[in-house]
């Protein structure tokens, strides 16, 4: 269970990225996360993971609160906390098996890690999860050398490494092809209801969030604007969001009505 209860975060010059935000996230549903860039999705992800601590307010993970733990108990949290991100963030000198291996140095001592003496489950593990995502036959292919939809597997493999009990997923299908974005998503959903891990992702193009998503929270200038089912995402909410007031429509999506969501979606 994820809580953040009167969360507000400021940047240095005191403009504020998130406003009495009040949420509550378990694993029973994936959670999409939309708004116009600056909205703050980014920031609450961050917040979500401990990177960033609110200037207001507080945030609890697993039953730790992590705007008072300490340093050491706040790096234990974010052991069991996967992230995706949108460039993939993997070691590009590094072969995918060994970039899916890093997920477990949480879980080593300091001198394993350092040396990366990984044990024997720890490479069958990593091997299995590259099976998952269907890039086993990849394993010793250094990772600048994939596609940007290999990497992003890569990457989900590397989180799911970290026997995480939570995924955040940062815009991971933006730099992605059509194809790449639906097996991303794909693996996204399946993590969601076959591993019971609660996911949540940002997204830009509301085509993929009405596809995929269970719940759907809008963002609008730090506040939260819209907190409900993807088909409950009406013309006059998306307008409001990505064209009321400041908004222009360069900030709007490309696809603003999908032609399914998801439930349909996976039972075809």
């Amino acid at each position: 269970m994820i809580r953040l209860e009167h969360v507000t975060h400021r940047y240095a010059n005191g403009t504020p990225a998130l406003r009495d935000i009040n949420l509550e996230f378990d694993s029973s549903r994936l959670t999409v996360l939309i708004g116009p860039s600056g909205a703050g999705k980014s920031s609450l992800i961050r917040t979500i993971n401990g990177l960033v601590k609110p200037s207001e307010g507080t945030v609890t993970v697993d039953g730790v609160q992590l705007t008072r733990s300490s340093a050491a108990t706040t790096r234990a949290v974010r052991r069991c906390i996967g992230m995706v991100f949108q460039g993939f963030n993997l070691v590009k000198r590094l072969s995918a098996l060994e970039n899916v291996l890093l997920g477990r140095l949480g879980y080593m001592s300091s001198f394993s890690s350092t040396f990366k003496l990984y044990s024997k489950a720890d490479r069958e593990l990593a091997l299995n999860l590259l099976e998952r995502v269907g890039i086993a036959d990849q394993a010793w292919q250094r990772a600048d050398t994939l596609s940007g939809g290999q990497q992003q597997r890569v990457a989900i493999a590397r989180a799911l490494a970290q026997q995480p009990k939570l995924i955040l997923a940062d815009e991971p299908i933006s730099a992605l092809d059509p194809a790449s974005s639906e097996a991303v998503m794909g693996l996204l959903v399946d993590i969601q209801r076959r591993d019971g891990i609660a996911v949540i992702a940002n997204l830009h193009h509301l085509d993929a969030v009405r596809q995929y998503a269970d719940r759907v929270i809008a963002l609008k200038k730090g506040k939260v604007a819209f907190d409900g089912p993807p088909l409950a995402l009406d013309q006059a909410t998306t307008d409001d969001l990505y064209f009321g007031e400041s908004q222009t429509p360069l900030n709007a999506p490309a696809t603003l009505y999908p032609t399914e969501p998801r439930s349909e979606a996976l039972a075809s």
